[in-house]
């Protein structure tokens, strides 16, 4: 049976490649359909943890994976970190992290080693999906001359750019809901990747190559990125002129076209919003092209922590208390609110501002109980402080980060002493103790 048929008769097995928030959630939808699926991730906790049937993201509960291991036809889900294994599917969905280096350049290490090892294991029938974000290119420049050998892409193997489009804690989206784009390296390609996806989700949109699909996801992002960075600077300036920020955004967005409301805030967090844009300035170089309009937009949320920090000590200042030495409590240390992941959170940097210079940091989030060393944050190791009475009142001043939706804010605003808020958590509370950042 070839691959079409395969994948038209769900039949076609399925490996998904990185099992974080991107990857779980396919491995969900797949199965739901009806497909075998075989899990990889080189976190041997994280395969241990599902072949148990054991979530490690919250909005995935356990109940769902324990289904997935109980199948009447046999297994329907496993994980392995036994990359050996790659030759094995038919369907390989590479879902690995595209970070940037202290440079701001692409670090595409994950994505080549990931690509040399499908490279030592691939066969005659298999399609490849890389859904990473990326700059336009990576995947005809740098997956297909890897994977090309004695095969040829189109007739023995096919290569597609899918871009993820997972939103962490949205209730109203889910895989099978958002619309997913394919492009394929040749219009085989692409049609192949259009009917296995098909198969999962209600709407695919076909492009023309694979260039179209990476450029279509940072067009995404950085859409977001320039007009979250728009408004951040237009907050810093209504609070020079004594003007709430959010007082005007939610009048402006009463106009029923032409106006789409984005919200200012403490900074940019999460996996593609601060990343995705730095991408693309990168590759235009090599068209002797500058990107001006994304870079701007990227040094203002980049700012965004520090004009929080020294928003925390004017604050502090003004009740004749100095920064250093002042016990501060951050509500919320994840990049977004009610979700358990602090990848590339604002916060990170806000605390290692405030710890720089002199203040007494701890910090509450219901999500995280505990923070220990990232990428860019390597000495990091606090636990979530009880948010109680006693901790709010101790506290010289409270600074809201992440809204959650857990917090009682008229409980909060009742009992802190100071409190800087970045969200427009405490809109509804009264006091002069309650000042914007």
């Amino acid at each position: 049976m070839d691959l079409m048929a395969k994948i038209k008769n769900k039949q076609a097995l399925v490996g998904i490649i990185g099992l974080g928030y991107v990857g779980l959630p396919l491995v969900l939808r797949f199965c739901q359909v009806g497909f075998r699926v075989l899990g990889f991730d080189t976190d041997d906790r994280k395969v241990e943890a599902l072949n148990r049937g054991e979530s490690y993201i919250k909005h995935i509960p356990p109940a769902r994976l324990a289904e997935l291991l109980k199948s009447r036809n046999g297994w329907q889900f496993e994980a392995t970190s036994d990359m050996a294994r790659l030759g094995e599917p038919d369907v390989l969905i590479i879902c690995v992290p595209t970070p940037l280096t202290p440079r701001r350049e692409p670090d595409l290490r994950y994505i080549t080693s990931t690509t040399r090892q499908i490279a030592a294991t691939l066969r005659p029938g298999q399609l490849i999906s890389l859904e990473s974000t990326t700059y336009p290119g990576t995947t005809a420049e740098l997956v297909l001359p890897m994977l090309s050998g004695d095969l040829q892409v189109g007739r023995d193997f096919y290569l597609v750019f899918s871009p993820e489009r997972e939103d962490p804690g949205n209730a109203e989206f889910e895989v099978r809901t958002i619309p997913k784009v394919v492009g394929g390296i040749t219009p085989a390609c692409r049609d192949h990747g259009a009917a296995l996806y098909g198969k999962v989700i209600d709407r695919v949109i076909p492009v023309s190559s694979t260039q179209a699909a990476e450029m279509s996801k940072l067009l995404e992002n950085i859409y977001r990125a320039v007009n979250i960075a728009l408004v951040n600077e237009l907050k810093m300036l209504c609070l020079r002129m004594g003007v709430d920020i959010f007082e005007v955004i939610e009048a402006s967005k009463t106009k029923p076209f032409g106006f789409q409301a984005f919200y200012p805030g403490p900074g940019l967090g999460g996996h593609c919003i601060p990343i995705d844009p730095f991408y693309l300035t990168w590759k235009a170089r090599e068209y002797d092209f500058s990107t001006r309009f994304i870079e701007l937009a990227g040094d203002i949320n980049s700012n965004m922590p520090y004009f929080v920090a020294q928003r925390v000590s004017e604050v502090l200042n003004k009740s004749d208390k100095p920064l250093k030495g002042a016990r501060i409590l951050v509500l919320g240390i994840a990049y977004k609110k009610d979700v358990d992941d602090n990848r590339e959170s604002p916060a990170l940097k806000i605390i290692q501002l405030l710890s720089k210079d002199g203040a007494i940091i701890s910090y509450n989030d219901p999500h995280i109980p505990r923070c220990t060393g990232m990428r860019h944050y390597p000495d990091f190791d606090l636990d979530s402080t009880p948010l109680t009475a006693e901790t709010l009142q101790e506290a010289d001043l409270v600074l809201l980060v992440t809204d959650h939706s857990d917090y009682d804010y008229a409980w909060i605003a009742s009992q802190a002493r100071l409190i800087v808020d970045t969200r427009n958590a405490f809109r509804n509370q009264s006091g002069v103790h309650i000042y914007q950042a």
